[in-house]
């Protein structure tokens, strides 16, 4: 297969399986609805209205801005990809590229057109593609569902700040776009000499 072909089936299986599991879970949970399937995995959703791990941003302009930030980000990504396929670089830079931006364009696709392709019900699944929505393009929440909380409990007093409270490891509910990213990061942390090469400096 050849470094573009690569790049192209990426992106495609990338995104399509992370709409895939966010279109299941809006049109099948509740909001706030959690499914046990070990004690440290579960599928728990929520919406994330801001930035990565829940943070808030400015309101609706701050979303704005942030959904405009993501598509500048993606043009970004791709040239880099493009760029590295023509340089021929390492198979697994190229599929580390390809899955950031297929992450990236992911969540990208829940804050541009979620608003608008599903209704927003409380205490009810969400339907896709409804007569009426009251939502608007660039304002969708994008869809978090996997939650592993691995180990639960009172951290030790001798820890600072901290010490007596209780802690969950891993507290953060994330989606499939942001695995693609994250695993795309480690890739390219792996194979860092090939993905970003020292010139040889003469003598």
């Amino acid at each position: 297969m050849s470094k573009k072909n690569l790049a192209i089936a990426t992106i495609l299986f990338a995104i399509i399986l992370d709409q895939i599991i966010k279109i299941y879970i809006k049109t099948h949970f509740i909001l706030g609805e959690e499914v046990v399937v070990f004690d440290w995995f579960r599928i728990h959703f929520v919406e994330n209205n801001g930035m990565a791990m829940g943070f808030e941003f400015g309101g609706k302009a701050g979303k704005l801005f942030l959904t405009s930030f993501r598509l500048v980000a993606v043009v970004g990504i791709i040239y880099w990809l493009i760029q590295n396929i023509k340089n021929k670089v390492h198979n697994a830079v190229i599929v580390a590229i390809a899955l950031i931006f297929s992450g990236a364009v992911g969540n990208i696709i829940d804050s541009v057109f979620y608003g608008v392709i599903f209704d927003h019900p409380s205490h009810k699944v969400a339907t896709l593609f409804p007569e009426v929505t009251e939502g608007t393009f660039f304002h969708g929440k994008v869809v978090d569902m996997f939650y592993f909380p691995l180990w639960q409990g009172v951290l030790p007093e001798w820890i600072p700040f901290v010490g007596g409270e209780m802690f969950t490891f891993f507290q953060y509910i994330f989606n499939p776009a942001d695995a693609f990213i994250s695993i795309g990061v480690a890739l390219l942390f792996i194979f860092s000499r090939q993905a970003f090469p020292q010139e040889e400096v003469a003598a």
